[in-house]
C-alpha cells in the first residue's frame, strides 16, 4: 500500500527482543524521576536512556503541553477520530504485542541498506544493525519496523518494512535520527513512520514506567487522517481535503478535568503523561491506540485500564500550523 495512505498493521515481536530489552534496561540504565502533577512541576529534564538524551529537553517530543490552546478544530478532530472509541494499550508482556527495539554498542558492523520505496527520503546505508535485530511481526506481513539505538554514539536507526536480504537488510524506507539534535527531516520526508517522526522515542517503553514518570509524547494511531501535517511531522499520510480529519503530527491531550482517582499502577502513570505531554498522531491504524515496546514485565490487567478512557475525554491543542508539501 501507498505510504500516503499507509495503514499501520500488526505490531508483532519476539519474546527474545523483549527479554533482550530488558537485560539492556537493567545493564545500561534508565533515566530516573520522581512523578509529579500535570501544570505543578519545574520544568523536566530530557528522558535519558542507555546513557543518552531521547532528544533534547526542549526537543517538540519532549514539550509540555499541559498548557498549550486548545485547537480550534479540537471537536471535530475528536469526533472524526472516535469520541466514543477509548484508548488502547497496542503493547504488553505479550513478547509478539508492541514494537521490539535492539540496543547496540559502538562497535556494532555496519551492514548493506537496500531500499525498495522510498530510497529518495532515506538516509543511505550501511547501518548498524544486527542480522538477527528483532522485525515487528516476527516474521508476519505488516509495518515490520526495526529499531536500533546505538549507544555511545547515540543515534536512532530505523527501517520500514524490513527484510533481511544477503549480508544486510531491504526496507522500504529507513532514517537516521541524532538522539543529541532537535533536528527535523527534510520537509515532505517520510521516515520509517508515517509522519516523518522517530519511533523509539515515542514508545510507552517499561523502564521509565518503572521510575513511575514518562517526560515525552506517546505515538498515537488514527483510523483516517488529512493530507497535511504539523511540525516535528515532515509528511503527510493521506489524500483527504477532508479538513475535520486529523494531521499527522496532530497532539491530543488528555483534559485536565479528567479525574485519575479511579486509576493506579501503570496505566496511572501513562495518564498523567497524557495530561502533560499527550499523544502525536504518527501514522494511520486503529484509532486510539497507543504504540509501546514488549516487556514481559508490563502488568496486562493494569494497562487494561486504558480501555475505560473514552476519545472524548481528549482535546486537540495548537503546536503549529498545517503543512501540505508532498
Amino acid at each position: 500500500m501507498a505510504r500516503g495512505q499507509r495503514t499501520r498493521c500488526s505490531r508483532w515481536a519476539t519474546f527474545a527482543a523483549a527479554l533482550c530489552a530488558v537485560a539492556l534496561a537493567a545493564g545500561m540504565g534508565a533515566r530516573a524521576g520522581a512523578d509529579a502533577t500535570p501544570g505543578r512541576h519545574a520544568a523536566a529534564a530530557a528522558p535519558r536512556e542507555y546513557g543518552c538524551p531521547i532528544l533534547p529537553a526542549d526537543d517538540a517530543l519532549n514539550r509540555d503541553i499541559s498548557h498549550a490552546p486548545v485547537n480550534p478544530l479540537s471537536a471535530s478532530y475528536i469526533a472524526s477520530i472516535g469520541a466514543s472509541l477509548h484508548l488502547h494499550a497496542d503493547f504488553g508482556s505479550n513478547p509478539s504485542y508492541g514494537i521490539p527495539y535492539v540496543v547496540v554498542g559502538p562497535h556494532q558492523p555496519r551492514v548493506p541498506i537496500e531500499f525498495s520505496e522510498y530510497g529518495s527520503e532515506s538516509e543511505p546505508g550501511p547501518y548498524p544493525v544486527p542480522l538477527n535485530a528483532p522485525i515487528e511481526g516476527a516474521g508476519e506481513e505488516g509495518d515490520r519496523h526495526v529499531l536500533v539505538l546505538q549507544a555511545h554514539a547515540c543515534k536512532l536507526y530505523e527501517l520500514y518494512s524490513a527484510r533481511r536480504a544477503g549480508a544486510g537488510w531491504e526496507a522500504g524506507s529507513g532514517a537516521v535520527f541524532n538522539l543529541r539534535s532537535n533536528a527535523l527531516r527534510s520537509e515532505g520526508w517520510t521516515s520509517a513512520d508515517a509522519a516523518g517522526l522517530p519511533i523509539f522515542p515515542l514508545l510507552a517503553r517499561y523502564p521509565e514506567v518503572r521510575q513511575g514518570r514518562i517526560d515525552h509524547a506517546l505515538r498515537v494511531t488514527v483510523a483516517r487522517s488529512q493530507a497535511g501535517y504539523i511540525h516535528p511531522a515532515t509528511h503527510l499520510a493521506s489524500s483527504s481535503s477532508d479538513a475535520s480529519l486529523p494531521p499527522m503530527g496532530l497532539r491530543l491531550r488528555l483534559r485536565a478535568s479528567f479525574d485519575l482517582a479511579p486509576y493506579h499502577g501503570q496505566a496511572l502513570v501513562i495518564l498523567r503523561a497524557l495530561k502533560r505531554y499527550g499523544l502525536i498522531v504518527a501514522d494511520n491504524g486503529s484509532s486510539w491506540y497507543i504504540t509501546g515496546a514488549p516487556d514481559p514485565r508490563w502488568r496486562d490487567q493494569d494497562l487494561d485500564q486504558l480501555k475505560t478512557v473514552p476519545g472524548s475525554a481528549f482535546e486537540a491543542v495548537s503546536t503549529g500550523p498545517i503543512l501540505h508539501r508532498r
